[in-house]
């Protein structure tokens, strides 16, 4: 009944918005708006005709478009699983160190706060040069620049989730002589699990993000980020190409979410604590 009820949920937000999108459109046409942007077929087509082109070929005597991107969405989501598996393990890694080290924290924390005030755009192309200078694979290259945007709330939220357990039962744990590690995997790492899940769900749409972004600068065209820019390059006339694009985008990045959503679910519904 639950699930009934999400899914029942889900399909009236997506009619809302779409009610919303197809309101102001009319309304802007009707009314001529120009602010913030004039409103007309190329600015904002027609719903039911983005979802159409998909099924429609992408060039002339072509594949279907869906087609097409499904293809670039399946490379596009091989770099992004790697970015977002690198990334949290290297967050998770740097989270614990920061715990058990006040020096390590007070000393690395700001400048992990100051690497994600740096433009993706800016880093890009440097982890490209890079990584091509040690003739890694260029899709390897865009994994890393996902991995950048996952690492930090991975990070930041499992620290402060290591730091969260019971100081009561740290003591108790301390008091029977356990090590650090036993404490870390029997206390301290269940405790974090809300907060770590918590950055994994921002960290899976990032990972994605990153991907994309990513393939800009690294020349990628078989990804969902060529595609947008082959689009984008036709957007006058042809702008549904473009949209269709961006559906597909924002579905790998659901689809990376729900994937944690699941993930969570089992994984702490076997913890320790609930298991008893």
């Amino acid at each position: 009944m639950r699930g009934a009820g999400r899914a029942l949920l889900f399909v009236l937000v997506l009619a809302v918005l779409w009610g919303l999108w197809e309101g102001y459109r009319w309304v802007g046409i009707k009314a001529g708006i120009t602010r913030p942007f004039p409103v007309n077929d190329t600015t904002m087509p027609h719903i039911h005709e983005i979802f159409a082109q998909l099924f429609k070929p992408s060039r002339a005597n072509g594949p279907m478009l869906i087609h097409v991107l499904l293809k670039s969405a399946l490379f596009t989501a091989k770099e992004a699983a790697t970015g977002f598996v690198l990334g949290g393990i290297i967050g998770f890694g740097l989270a614990v160190g920061l715990a058990h080290s006040r020096l390590l924290e007070r000393g690395l924390l700001p400048y992990m706060v100051a690497s994600q005030t740096i433009p993706i755009l800016a880093i890009a192309p440097m982890v490209v040069v890079w990584l091509g200078s040690l003739n890694s694979p260029a899709w390897f290259s865009v994994a890393v620049i996902a991995a950048y945007l996952t690492f930090f709330p991975v990070a930041i939220n499992s620290l402060r989730g290591l730091k969260s357990a019971d100081p009561k039962a740290l003591e108790l744990m301390r008091s029977y002589a356990a090590g650090r590690w036993r404490i870390l995997w029997k206390l301290r790492v269940p405790a974090s699990l809300p907060y770590l899940f918590s950055a994994l769900r921002v960290a899976a749409a990032g990972s994605v993000v990153g991907a994309i972004v990513g393939e800009l600068p690294s020349s990628i065209q078989d990804g969902l980020g060529g595609a947008i820019l082959n689009f984008a390059q036709y957007y006058s006339f042809q702008p549904k190409n473009l949209w269709a694009t961006n559906i597909v985008a924002a579905a790998l990045g659901i689809v990376f979410f729900v994937a944690v959503v699941v993930a969570e679910r089992f994984v702490v519904r076997r913890a320790p604590e609930n298991v008893a």
